[in-house]
């Protein structure tokens, strides 16, 4: 009977349905329903008249606009089915009876030349990473072709393919709606909440397995490299600070783990923490996975309207399912569109994208593109051969399930060695018990577009601190005058253009502070424009500091501190003070690590990223200087 449903609706062309296989799951789930299209993540109709319906949700990149980001807007729908049917297949009985002739592709390759998307790859290196708007940013292109058959047909035949050859992915799905066809294999859950447990699952890194399949020696290279070891940090980061947002315990770090995919390996953490939320406000507040857009998450939007020459469609956005759970509320399972080939009218389209970061190689990031999407076409068994000399079909794939290398000792020392780098403060439980050395007084933390101001709060809170985080373009003076403790946040761009009004206003915060001898606490950008007000020089780095683990000198102690920053306040070696400001310099070139005078403290670095470990210490260390 359950058979037979997939092939009634197959043949309905104006029947929507989705088909989903989860990771580690021996059936299939047939979910169908009516289509419903709404504006906004609040109106995903979750129940009507008081009875909660199961929704399965294609969230378009474009929905970043709620969260008040930029994005080139196409039209894509957020596209809701609620859900009438939900069946189980058995996984081997669908294999039989899915279509399996080979698709051919025509017309196939890159909407964007590779010397082409290189030269986008420099142009994002120097004028947006060299100049301070970000850490890193993920900018895409896409594998196109036409097909001359059925694309019903087409999606099931992928589908089946992908059931038969892929491994690992979180999910292997199809979707068919009138106008929009999906299918795909995710590797990575981007948001999950369950029984008020929040999971995100920030992947990063991409090796893909030469012919024959990954070696022991093939993979250690891979985890050895600088590259990859510095993206899944930076992904890290940018994540724990939507987890911070939504989770009122910040959340908590576990892993490194493998990855492991058919013919891709990614390296991945695990976070989690615990939320009372609505899931589609937690949806809201997670958009979108800076492994596919960048960090800092509304600059990376920014960069990517710069640079991507069309708009992004479903890619990089989610698919979401709202199933209704025990207490009367629903659980959402959201993995990110990415490993998806999309159909419309015998045109297919794969978004693939590179992560660029200070050190990138622009003929490397051409080479990864190619990499994603041939590891894309050759698992669907759609490989183009005489557009992409890299591509590898099925034939090439492994005929038995290659060995996990994941236990191997030395894979495992390697993966686990990276923790030692990483701050005990979220690799920890760290609780709901806020009460701290500053218990009792407040503190306003100013964002100036870089949410490591949730993150901070989060810490701030388990000092003691009660914390409320206002944007820079909200706050008022009166809140600012208000506040025991204002910290002046971190942000992207440039602290000397007077031009900038997010950095003017930021400038106005730190004067009014120091005006009325106020405490204060500068991060990074506002450290920056503190110092510029106490006369000492800024200057743009030779090599950005992005994502970069440093141990300086912090006022009498040595401290492993994170650092995201283009731009360095900079005095002569040896400086000590300036005026009546204590100054912490490098001993060799001058840069100011920190700050600290009469009511106030600041630090370049980030003291609430992974990579600081003496983070919290030192944070408490300064907090307590300026309230003193």
């Amino acid at each position: 009977m359950t058979l037979s449903r997939l092939a009634e609706l197959s043949a309905d062309p104006g029947a929507s349905f989705v088909l989903i296989a989860r990771d580690g799951a021996d059936t299939v789930e047939l979910l169908s329903g009516d289509v419903v299209d709404v504006d906004l993540l609040a109106d995903i109709p979750l129940s009507a008249g008081g009875t909660p319906h199961e929704v399965f949700a294609l969230v378009p990149y474009r929905q970043v606009r709620e969260r008040g980001f930029v994005a080139q807007d196409d039209g894509a729908p957020l596209r809701c089915i609620v859900i009438d049917e939900h069946l189980r297949l058995p996984t081997a009985a669908l294999l039989d009876a899915l279509p399996a002739d080979a698709v051919p592709l025509r017309d196939a390759g890159f909407d964007i030349a590779d010397d082409e998307y290189a030269a986008i790859v420099e142009r994002v290196i120097a004028d947006e990473i060299g100049r301070g708007e970000g850490a890193n940013f993920v900018i895409r292109r896409d594998f196109t072709a036409n097909i001359d058959v059925d694309d019903r047909t087409a999606a099931l035949t992928w589908f089946r393919a992908l059931l038969t050859h892929e491994r690992g992915a979180y999910w292997t799905f199809a979707v068919f709606t009138p106008g929009h066809i999906a299918v795909g294999a995710s590797p990575e859950a981007h948001v999950v909440a369950r029984e008020g447990v929040v999971t995100m699952n920030p992947i990063s890194g991409t090796f893909r397995h030469p012919a024959g399949g990954a070696t022991k020696e093939t993979l250690v290279e891979f985890l050895s490299s600088t590259k990859e070891t510095e993206e899944l940090f930076m992904v890290v980061d940018e994540e724990l600070k939507m987890m911070s947002a939504v989770c009122s315990d910040g959340g908590r770090i576990t892993g490194p783990h493998l990855k492991e995919m058919s013919r891709l390996t990614h390296t991945e953490y695990m976070l989690r923490g615990r939320s009372r939320l609505d899931p589609r406000d937690i949806l809201r507040e997670t958009m979108f996975a800076p492994t596919v857009t960048g960090s800092p998450m509304q600059n990376a939007c920014a960069v990517i309207r710069r640079h991507e020459r069309k708009p992004r469609g479903y890619y990089s956005g989610v698919a979401a399912l709202f199933s209704p759970n025990d207490e009367g509320g629903h659980d959402l399972d959201a993995p990110i569109l990415i490993r998806t080939v999309y159909l419309r009218d015998g045109a297919l389209s794969v978004p693939v994208g590179a992560t660029l970061v200070r050190h990138s190689d622009p003929y490397g990031e051409v080479s990864e593109t190619h990499g994603k999407a041939a590891g894309v076409l050759g698992a669907i068994g759609a490989v183009d051969r005489d557009h992409d000399a890299d591509a590898r079909s099925d034939a090439d794939a492994p005929t038995a399930p290659p060995q996990s290398l994941a236990a191997d000792e030395t894979v495992a020392a390697l993966l686990a060695s990276r923790n030692a780098r990483l701050a005990d403060f979220w690799l920890n439980p760290q609780g709901e018990d806020f009460t701290g050395p500053f218990t009792g007084r407040s503190a306003l933390v100013v964002d100036a577009e870089d949410r490591f101001t949730t993150m901070l709060a989060h810490q701030l809170r388990h000092l003691g601190l009660e914390v409320t985080i206002s944007a820079w373009s909200d706050v008022t003076d009166a809140a600012i005058d208000a506040a025991d403790l204002v910290v002046a946040g971190p942000g992207p761009g440039d602290p000397r253009d007077e031009d900038n009004a997010r950095i003017a206003r930021m400038r106005d915060v730190v004067a009014r502070r120091l005006d009325g001898r106020a405490p204060l606490l500068a991060v990074c950008l506002s450290h920056q424009i503190l110092a510029d007000r106490l006369g000492i020089e800024l200057a743009p780095l030779d090599t950005p500091h992005q994502g970069l683990q440093k141990a300086v000198p912090v006022f009498g102690e040595d401290a492993s501190i994170g650092f995201y920053n283009t731009f360095t306040a900079r005095v002569a070696p040896g400086t000590t003070a300036v005026g009546a400001a204590e100054v912490s310099a490098d001993a060799a070139t001058g840069d100011v690590y920190s700050l600290r005078g009469e009511r106030f403290a600041s630090i370049q670095g980030h003291l609430e990223s992974i990579l600081s470990r003496d983070g919290i210490r030192t944070l408490e260390r300064l907090t307590a200087h300026a309230l003193a």
